[in-house]
């Protein structure tokens, strides 16, 4: 798939792939209500238009319409016609918006809004308001405001307004005080992607997920409407998320810096009852690294958004469970009691382990979630799917709350996500896993026994770095569905770091939960690594 303009928003090819399969999967019946509306006694000479009016606006107005919203049947799918048409992929190429347009220039804050146009995949029309000392004003798009270019340069001559917008970014100072920088952007249902200092758009994160890989179809709602009240150092978002599912009331509060961070709080009200709730849900990829690049005929050592799932639980103890891109689809149920954090991380920022100029996969940044307040007993998901091309996003990992959702029902969940490079280790006197690869098991330059694999773990950092090759320290591993032939546990003294293998074997079609860490002197000194191999 060709590339957008270099005057276009920047989207890259799994940018817009990913927009398809978000956009392709919508559910009818997911449509904008009406804005909030209030009456004036101001008087004009000539009446404006309703939906012209500043009415009031709080987040509590909004929690209101949307719990009102969720007692009555979704609103029709609205499509409504565009002055130029229908608009296709080599269409919706040839626009962008101008950047001498961005909304907020001029004004007392550093954050610049650029809308992304309607068409193509993005039909249903996205309404932005501007909100100021309480008071919600639309914000008004038209063919001005974009460049068209070739066949569609004539065609768009004669000024016409837009029926809405198919969602937004804001640039802000990220990296330099002098140049403005994407800094988040909202495109399809309800996704959007954020940036730290020195990042490049990688993963994604989403405002809910429903019923994903379950067995009913997954639904994706759409935040239909936003509401955006800009700071002098932050901007605050507030959204109406509608589905068949569920509506939501949402406050997103943006903070860029070397980690960017969003502040979330989510009240969600459900018409019926759901087969799963994904909370604070990401959307990563990961097509292969060490542990399965035989399988690619690639120049590049890996391909990935996302090389690791990282938990930290309640009481500080911290698991890394590496991706896959696994022979068919798999899930993984980690079971948790109001934990610290998770997340999809980029642990490798080494150019040389990618080889990649263009996609500069070293840059993409980590994703953290933490829960604000008490989220009690729950399990964090993952869900790998199989892919054979890196525009796919393969990964998917989110919260699901413990207990059955009913129809009425009403849920309330607040999270901090911060976006960047995240650093591993830092400070910690755990050893963290600096990678994890696989090959045949067995003895090297002896044949392999089938059935068998050899996985090994590198370990850097905290207080086993410091230690001898002569201290006590033994390597604890367990196999369920398969067994551990050996183990072994040495230091590398080129680099201090330490390996642990293991040799493993399993049953064809097999699934193996592997689990691994150091210990010694009366306490664990590593994270603990896990693993999932699928023996196909």
């Amino acid at each position: 798939m060709p590339d957008f303009p270099t005057t276009s928003p920047r989207f890259d090819r799994r940018s817009l792939l990913r927009a398809i399969g978000a956009s392709a999967t919508l559910l009818a019946g997911l449509g904008g209500a009406a804005p909030l509306r209030a009456q004036t006694d101001r008087p004009r000479v000539i009446p404006p238009a309703e939906e012209d009016v500043a009415t009031p606006f709080d987040f509590e107005m909004l929690t209101a319409e949307m719990r009102a919203l969720a007692a009555e049947a979704p609103a029709p799918v609205e499509r409504p016609a565009l002055p130029l048409g229908p608009l296709g992929y080599d269409d919706y190429r040839l626009i962008a918006f101008k950047p001498e347009n961005a909304r907020w220039r001029g004004a007392e804050t550093p954050f610049r809004l650029h809308a992304f146009h309607m068409g193509w995949l993005f039909e249903e029309p996205v309404r932005l308001y501007q909100l100021r000392d309480g008071m919600a004003q639309p914000m008004r798009f038209d063919t001005q405001d974009f460049d068209y270019h070739g066949r569609l340069s004539e065609k768009a001559e004669k000024i016409a307004e837009l029926p809405g917008v198919a969602g937004f970014r804001l640039n802000a100072p990220l990296n330099r005080p002098d140049r403005d920088d994407e800094l988040v952007a909202f495109l399809g249902a309800s996704y959007f992607r954020a940036l730290g200092r020195d990042s490049r758009y990688g993963l994604s994160a989403r405002g809910v997920a429903i019923d994903t890989a379950t067995s009913r179809a997954e639904e994706f709602p759409r935040f239909s409407r936003f509401w955006l009240e800009p700071g002098d150092r932050q901007v605050t978002i507030y959204a109406a998320l509608e589905g068949e599912t569920l509506t939501g009331a949402y406050r997103l509060v943006v903070t860029p810096g070397q980690d960017t961070e969003i502040e979330v709080t989510a009240r969600l009200f459900f018409r019926r009852s759901p087969e799963q709730l994904g909370v604070a849900p990401l959307t990563s990829m990961f097509l292969f690294s060490e542990k399965n690049r035989a399988k690619f005929d690639d120049y590049r050592p890996a391909v990935h958004d996302s090389d690791g799932l990282r938990i930290e639980r309640r009481d500080g103890d911290v698991l890394w469970r590496p991706l896959n891109n696994p022979p068919r689809l798999a899930s993984s149920y980690f079971g948790e009691e109001s934990p610290r954090a998770f997340g999809l991380y980029q642990r490798d920022r080494d150019f040389e382990n990618y080889q990649d100029s263009g996609a500069r996969y070293e840059r993409r940044p980590s994703l953290r979630v933490e829960p604000i307040g008490d989220w009690g007993r729950g399990a964090v998901r993952l869900v790998e799917i199989p892919t054979d091309l890196e525009a796919n996003d393969n990964i998917v990992a989110f919260w699901v709350p413990e207990g059955k959702i009913a129809a009425g029902d009403e849920r309330e969940f607040a999270y901090r996500l911060r976006w960047g490079d995240l650093s591993a280790g830092t400070g910690s006197e755990t050893a963290h896993v600096a990678e994890t690869r696989a090959g045949a098991g067995g003895v090297s330059g002896v044949e392999s026994v089938v059935g068998t694999r050899k996985f090994v773990i590198d370990l850097k950092g905290g207080a086993l770095e410091r230690l001898s090759a002569e201290a006590e320290v033994e390597l604890k591993a367990e196999a369920h569905g398969g067994e551990i032939l050996s183990q072994t546990l040495e230091r590398i003294e080129a680099s201090g770091q330490w390996r642990a293998v293991l040799d493993v074997s399993a049953p064809p079609d097999a699934t193996v939960e592997l689990t691994a860490h150091v210990a010694g002197f009366g306490r664990k000194l590593s994270e603990t690594w896990l693993y999932q191999w699928i023996n196909a």
